[in-house]
């Protein structure tokens, strides 16, 4: 079952703890230190099934979720820039199923039963949920650019009202839990004008409880309401969101339309530009923490299965060895969590490591305490020490591996449209603008700032920090932002600000009012033309002036 380890040995030294790689080293430790604790204490029956290859060397997966009619489909459209098979879009129910649109060199549809049988896929756990999910499960394959670097899971719309009462047939909420164990993102989608989480919507947001770090919220078709609207419609959303999302942290959400077609109401559209960008570059990242998080899902893994053992193993030391058997299994199941009080003063364990009371209550009604295994501290020791040092050694090699190979960022689609060109973020824009103009884009205010200039009583032409800093003041920007400014325009670190210097520390000032950011350096377009190395700047300028 686990021969794939076997393929490993090559990387490792002669005390068998190198690996030539981040994920072979994450498999050979899963193997030997976590999955003899998990088989023992049953933990693949309580919680998850065990890993396989797949799951180590799978591309980031990102999972959308959110009621029908949100645009999910329609998201995945806009970031592949181009149709997936098994693709349909419309305003009531229509994607009744489970998509995986993955990289495939032939375009086609996939169907679930063939493909939790497919080893290279991280889907053969899938089949535990039966035939009822696997019918409504299909991978979709294509070759797209977007693909290569990650793979995305479409969900089917979540139902509000009398159509949540319908069965699906199979566990919706488990499904879930088990991809959010699995992704790298997990993106929840609303509607400017579908604000209300129903109660299905709930429970699949609870089925995340545990994957914080990886949620993201987008509110999608924002264009369709004006400014106004818009801040109580955020207001709304943060509202309900935090009944349901029990943490004193508040949740990332990006504003936006995303779909390639005219925005219906565009006096937000630099704010939605710039959402969608910040949207754009944290699934760009996914290639790049794919290691870490994988990693990161190990360290949870192996915390919870040190927990299920110490669980387990203290029921049946508490079990009669002969009479009472089932009298005593009721008492313990409900007293469980004065047990879990116990085993966090026992082990010096944190309360955020247990698993679910009620869920863990209703499981052990199935089981035979008395046949649980007594606790064997070798295993939980080499759990330990896998976490004290094992994990130490793999850090430090996913940042030698980022450092001689950085992952490639994902590229095409939606992300390639809007990186380089007039149409790039800040293209002309605070600091970029005019580094395509042939002037010096501050002489175009410059007879203002002369103004100012010469009421300052410049000496020789320049005038001191003293005088300059009272008129800068006058912006009530910090003195940090100021001091920044003035070694910016102070060209030739003198102390002092000549007209053009002064006219550039004026331009800069009013490009961070107009909350842009500075640079660390100043542009080569932003030299004034008498500071400049080449000669023929000063004749630009001067006709310019002319």
């Amino acid at each position: 079952m686990f021969s794939w380890v076997k393929q490993e040995q090559g990387g490792r030294n002669k005390d068998g703890e190198m690996y030539q790689t981040v994920t072979e080293g994450l498999q050979s430790l899963y193997l030997k230190k976590l999955l003899p604790l998990e088989d023992t204490y049953l933990f693949h029956d309580f919680h998850s099934p065990a890993l396989e290859a797949a799951d180590f060397q799978s591309k980031p997966m990102v999972l959308l979720v959110g009621q029908y009619s949100t645009g999910k489909t329609t998201f995945i459209r806009y970031l592949l820039e181009q149709d997936f098979p098994g693709m349909r879009i419309g305003p009531e129910p229509t994607t009744d199923g489970f998509i995986a649109v993955m990289y495939g060199e032939n375009e086609g549809i996939v169907p679930g039963n063939a493909l939790v049988v497919d080893p290279k896929k991280p889907f053969r756990k899938l089949n535990a949920f039966g035939n009822s999910f696997l019918n409504r499960f299909i991978c979709s394959q294509m070759p797209n650019q977007v693909l290569q670097s990650i793979s995305i899971i479409d969900t089917p719309g979540i139902l509000s009202g009398e159509k949540q009462r319908i069965s699906r047939g199979y566990d919706f909420a488990e499904v879930l839990r088990w991809f959010g164990e699995r992704v790298d993102r997990i993106i929840l989608l609303f509607d400017a004008h579908k604000l209300d989480i129903s109660d299905e919507f709930s429970e699949a947001i609870r089925a995340f409880k545990g994957q914080d770090d990886k949620i993201r919220v987008v509110l999608n078709k924002a264009d369709q309401v004006d400014t106004q609207q818009l801040m109580r419609v955020y207001g709304a959303l943060m509202w309900s969101l935090g009944k349901v999302i029990n943490t004193p942290e508040v949740v990332r959400v990006y504003l936006g339309s995303f779909w390639a077609k005219p925005l219906q109401n565009s006096e937000n559209r630099r704010l939605f530009e710039a959402e969608s960008q910040d949207l754009f570059k944290d699934i760009q990242s996914l290639p790049r923490n794919a290691a870490l998080r994988k990693l990161n899902d190990l360290i949870k893994r192996a915390r919870l299965a040190k927990v299920h053992a110490y669980i387990i193993s203290y029921l049946k030391k508490e079990m009669p060895s002969l009479f009472g058997r089932e009298k005593k299994k009721e008492e313990l199941i409900s007293r469980l969590p004065e047990i879990y009080c116990i085993l966090q003063r026992e082990h010096h364990i944190s309360p955020g490591d247990f698993p679910n009371v009620a869920k863990m209550q209703d499981m052990l009604q199935h089981y035979d305490f008395s046949k649980f295994p007594s606790l064997k501290m070798k295993l939980v020791e080499s759990v330990d020490k896998m976490l004290a040092t094992k994990i130490a050694g793999l850090m430090s090699m996913i940042r030698d591996e980022e450092s001689k190979a950085p992952p490639a960022m994902v590229s095409g689609g939606a992300f390639e449209g809007s990186q380089d060109g007039p149409f790039g973020r800040g293209y002309g824009e605070g600091i970029s603008a005019g580094a395509d103009a042939e002037d010096w884009i501050v002489s175009r205010e410059k007879h203002r700032y002369d103004e100012i200039f010469y009421m300052l009583t410049p000496i020789n032409g320049k005038i001191t920090g003293v005088n300059a800093k009272k008129e800068m003041m006058n912006s009530r920007l910090p003195n940090t932002v100021l001091g920044k400014i003035w070694k910016l325009a102070d060209c030739d670190h003198d102390g002092m600000l000549d007209d053009e210097e002064f006219a550039l520390a004026q331009h800069l000032i009013k490009v961070k009012l107009e909350g842009y950011e500075l640079p660390a350096e100043l542009p080569e377009h932003l030299v004034p033309p008498s500071h400049r190395k080449d000669p023929t700047a000063d004749a630009m300028y001067n006709h310019s002036e002319d």
